[in-house]
């Protein structure tokens, strides 16, 4: 089991593309997340789950070994691996979660299409954040067997 969240920061003003946000993964052996750190791991969110979507995707797609994900504008950084049941995620502490691949997949595109909905239609960001969430999209049918979205 994993899940992902991604969350815009309160009080930047009107909501924009280049807003501050956090990334929390949470797996059976632990939890990644940008909010609370010492120093400061929030990112520019609606950028580093367009990056996100695009590298994951690649990944999954691919044949990979490793991808080593770090959001725009901080530190804060996962590793996915691929291992022989599926995918491990990783974060600076040490694996946090092994998962299937469209499990994982799964809750990325469900966090990120919520994130979406906050994000202004006329922002600059919108058209890549929206083009990156069309190109996953597939990725996520075309591994669900029945269920899903």
């Amino acid at each position: 089991m994993i899940t992902v969240q991604f969350t815009v920061r309160p009080g930047q003003g009107d909501p924009s593309g280049f807003d501050l946000g956090d990334m929390s993964v949470t797996g059976g052996l632990g939890t990644a997340d940008s909010a609370g750190r010492t120093p400061d791991q929030g990112m520019m969110i609606y950028l580093s789950v367009t990056q996100l979507l695009d590298s994951l995707r690649a990944f999954l797609s691919g044949n990979d070994r490793t991808l080593t994900f770090t959001g725009v504008d901080t530190s804060f950084s996962l590793v996915f691996r691929r291992v022989k049941d599926g995918i491990s995620v990783a974060f600076k502490d040490g694996v946090i979660a092994r998962t299937a691949a469209d499990e994982l997949a799964s809750a990325v595109l469900g966090a990120a299409e919520s994130l979406s909905l906050t994000l202004p239609p006329g922002d600059p960001a919108a058209s890549d954040y929206a083009d990156a969430l069309a190109a996953f999209r597939p990725l996520v049918s075309r591994h669900e067997h029945g269920g899903g979205h």
